[in-house]
């Protein structure tokens, strides 16, 4: 899909300085749970263009992204001040580490993964398959649908101590197609574990969102 407006439908709070931002979806826009959308505007003369990764189990009438807000960010801030009814511009869907019916996830994820690994989550459940989530411990991010997601029997992990136990029994409970999201640490740690735990860094597919905001 090129550059197309799309309208807000509804904005909320989700987590510290985050939001989930839920547009209506324009006809033909298809997208899977770990794909990513490019979101353009114009601030104060200047084109202003950042990727999101869908925070939804899919596309319906509408999608979700789920935004961090960096005060100090070119975009996070504007977005954070849109109301239901404005409009912005997206491009998409890109990447190639998403959700395909696979009967048994093992998703890490940190930061902003947390949205398309919720994402996943509820789509692999919803289609019968067996889910496991390790996040560290410390992030509210979408605390209601992560405990909703371990109701209904995924296994859900937020580990204070590293990845490496908790990814192990993910991958024993579990196993499947593992899937890590997150800034360039974390994701340099999640392969690390996945390898820990005997199962295949080189299959798993994975999303890096950039160095992070404490890089230098």
């Amino acid at each position: 899909m090129d550059d197309v407006a799309v309208t807000l439908r509804s904005i909320a709070d989700v987590g510290p300085e985050t939001i989930a931002m839920t547009f209506e979806a324009p006809a033909g826009f298809s997208a899977a749970p770990g794909q990513f959308i490019q979101l353009s505007a114009r601030i104060d003369e200047d084109l202003v263009q950042r990727y999101f990764t869908l925070s939804s189990p899919g596309v319906g009438e509408t999608f979700e992204i789920t935004v961090t807000i960096d005060p100090e960010g070119a975009l996070g801030p504007w977005l954070a001040d849109r109301q239901p009814g404005d409009t912005v511009t997206v491009s998409g869907p890109y990447g190639s580490a998403y959700y395909e019916d696979e009967e048994r996830v093992v998703v890490l994820a940190d930061g902003p993964g947390i949205g398309p690994a919720i994402g996943i989550g509820e789509l692999a459940m919803d289609r019968g398959a067996s889910v496991a989530i390790v996040r560290p411990a410390g992030s509210d991010v979408h605390g209601d649908r992560l405990e909703a997601l371990a109701d209904g029997g995924a296994y859900v992990a937020e580990p204070t101590d590293g990845l490496d136990d908790a990814t192990a029994e993910a991958v024993d409970r579990v196993g499947g197609q593992v899937f890590v999201y997150g800034f360039a640490p974390f994701v340099k740690s999640a392969v690390a574990a996945i390898e820990a735990a005997g199962a295949d860094p080189d299959g798993a597919k994975v999303e890096s969102f950039g160095p992070g905001p404490d890089a230098d």
